[in-house]
């Protein structure tokens, strides 16, 4: 058994020292926009991502984890107009709430962006040129809606029509029933601002040719899909039977990244295709930055890349990045893994600006815990159907099934009245060899992308630990059996450092904790075992009961 003789480093995160033995991962969780704060249903969608990453970098596994606000389109915009303030400004505004959200969530993205950075900016350009260049970016002209009133063209979200569907009032880009209105839905729709109808008028813009790229995106989603979830290969599935359709990559837009092609310099790239782009910028720009090499990552036949989203967004990731990369014909890898999550609902109702039924990641974290709320929404999130969540369920998981079991274990075990040091002692070999499956079990899980059997998993093992412990009876044992009694502690404090490890990425701020108490240094995914004798200091409860 390996032992460590090692000392408390109140550092969080390793800085990613190149390993030339550890794979390469790339993590790009998806770009919220920077138009309302952040709820519950962004973090059950956007947490895996950092599970992934923690997961990976405590294997000593090369790993770029990237995401950032997505600064531009017309929500923003509208939302400036409202409030009297620029776009800009609106953005900025988001942007750093957003920043310090995922901070306080313990998210460890190592590079948050956005997509004002003018580095993303001025690359975003130069794939658009690249991609213009190989005919994959054609000119065409379309039929846009055009307000006579306002006197301009209007993107999809400055639109209001009547679902054909559900019947019910829709915005122009998508119903929350989830159709896509037409051409022929788009004629006659309101105009968001005044209110006045609409007509469709010939516009020239710039596309993106996706029905050349169909059939090297088919054998793409064949060659890959079988690693995605469900949801992803359904809805993936039926746009590529449907036969894909050009896309507009330009629009006549006052905010947003220019277009540096001539004659549409007076237009602004469309939010869908800068903001994709973004894991390259972002990727490139952290490697540089860090003097890694980013072709390892994205250039790389032998890397691993995970896409993170919601199934609202599953398409962008599927098929428009893919394309993407594809249409820049520079030897870009396409995703290996969609972790597309489903809908969180709250209180058995689905989340809807509307409604104002949301409840926002900044509300939970100022009243709760941010590692429980991050176990609840892994151990009975949106994984691979949609759940629900309710403060009432939330508080029932923190106190019965976190708090009581695996706070009461670590409690019961450091803070044993008169320890002061870790006993010499004996590994209770059963014990051990829970650990040793435990990491192989849920290293597999996680990789796969089945997060809620993972943390499951180890629960299971904290389960084991408290009915050791009960069987054992400690308190009896120091008092009858002074050898008995260094073997159980010795035994549920290797335990408990293990169970830093392997919580680390789930909950990690109660597993820095635990290393304070223990003067473990850093997480690794590897069975670890602490000198006897070793200080335990500092110690206080892990978890508070609400």
């Amino acid at each position: 058994m390996k032992r460590l003789k090692i000392t408390y480093d109140v550092k969080t995160k390793k800085e990613n020292k190149y390993n030339p033995e550890g794979r390469h991962i790339l993590i790009g969780g998806a770009w919220p926009y920077a138009n309302s704060s952040l709820h519950l249903g962004h973090l059950a969608a956007l947490l895996p991502g950092d599970v992934l990453a923690r997961y990976y970098r405590e294997n000593g596994d090369n790993v770029v984890y990237v995401s950032g606000t997505d600064c531009h389109g017309t929500p923003i915009t509208q939302r400036a107009k409202k409030e009297g303030r620029t776009a800009k400004e609106i953005a900025e505004s988001y942007h750093k709430e957003f920043s310090k959200t995922f901070i306080d969530m313990g998210f460890l993205y190592d590079l948050y962006g956005k997509t004002e950075d003018e580095y993303h900016k001025k690359e975003v350009q130069k794939m658009l040129i690249r991609m213009y260049n190989k005919g994959y970016i054609y000119e065409k002209e379309d039929r846009q809606p055009f307000c006579n009133h306002c006197n301009r063209f209007l993107a999809d979200r400055e639109l209001i029509l009547k679902c054909p569907v559900c019947g019910e009032e829709s915005k122009g880009d998508q119903c929350e029933c989830g159709y896509i209105p037409t051409e022929t839905d788009l004629d006659g729709a309101t105009c968001v601002e005044c209110e006045e109808k609409v007509t469709l008028k010939e516009n020239k813009n710039l596309y993106l040719a996706l029905s050349k790229l169909q059939n090297q995106i088919e054998k793409y989603f064949l060659q890959n899909s079988q690693n995605w979830r469900l949801n992803s290969r359904k809805e993936t599935k039926k746009y590529l039977k449907e036969g894909l359709r050009d896309r507009a990559v330009t629009r006549n837009l006052d905010w947003g990244v220019d277009v540096p092609i001539e004659g549409y310099k007076d237009k602004k790239m469309y939010v869908w295709i800068e903001a994709v782009l973004g894991y390259i910028t972002m990727a490139q720009k952290y490697c540089i930055e860090k003097n890694l090499e980013w072709e390892k990552f994205w250039k790389n036949k032998n890397s691993k890349i995970y896409m993170i989203h919601g199934k609202d967004n599953i398409i962008f990731h599927s098929i428009i990045l893919p394309a993407l990369l594809l249409a820049m014909d520079d030897n870009y890898k396409l995703p290996d893994i969609m972790v597309s999550s489903e809908y969180l609902n709250i209180n058995s109702e689905k989340i809807s600006k509307s409604k104002g039924n949301g409840i926002t990641i900044n509300d939970m974290i100022r009243d709760y815990n941010s590692d429980t709320l991050r176990y609840f929404l892994i151990a009975n999130g949106p994984e691979r159907r949609d759940s629900n969540f309710s403060i009432e369920d939330y508080i029932t998981v923190h106190n019965s099934e976190v708090t009581n079991k695996y706070g009461n274990l670590v409690n019961r075990t450091l803070n044993f009245k008169g320890l002061e040091y870790v006993p010499n002692g004996h590994m209770d070999s059963q014990i051990e060899k829970m650990i040793e499956k435990t990491y192989q079990e849920v290293g597999e899980y996680i990789e796969k992308t089945e997060f809620k059997k993972a943390i499951l998993t180890i629960m299971n093992l904290v389960e084991n630990g408290n009915k050791y412990y009960d069987e054992r009876k400690p308190w009896e044992q120091k008092k009858d059996d002074i050898e008995s009694f260094n073997d159980t502690i010795y035994t549920c404090a290797n335990l408990i450092a293990n169970l830093s490890n392997l919580y680390d990425p789930f909950m990690p701020n109660s597993s820095l904790k635990i290393r304070g108490y223990l003067g473990i240094k850093e997480a690794k995914w590897q069975k670890i075992s602490i000198e006897p004798n070793n200080k335990i200091s500092n110690i206080e409860p892990l978890f508070t009961r609400l």
